[in-house]
């Protein structure tokens, strides 16, 4: 997937960030006029499914460990209802 390619899922708000693997990693981008970053969830380091994660990026295909910041989301594939969950 490129960085300009959509994919219908449902994100989850900031609080209780949470993932799996195969999800989708948002990351707003740092300055103005940066449309940020997007990438696979690959690796989850905690059984629950908090941060950090070992994400593949878009745009360059690498995997790196990432401690997300507050500028990011998590888009869930399938889509599936967060509700449901019941997390913190």
């Amino acid at each position: 997937m490129t960085a300009t390619e959509t994919r219908q899922g449902q994100e989850t708000p900031r609080v209780g960030l949470w993932a799996h693997v195969g999800d989708r990693l948002i990351v707003g981008g740092s300055t103005v006029g940066d449309e940020g970053r997007d990438g696979e969830v690959v690796g989850l380091h905690h059984a629950d499914g908090t941060p950090p994660f070992d994400v593949r990026w878009s745009d360059t295909g690498r995997v790196t460990l990432v401690f997300p910041g507050p500028d990011a989301r998590v888009q869930h594939f399938p889509p599936h209802d967060t509700r449901a969950a019941t997390r913190s």
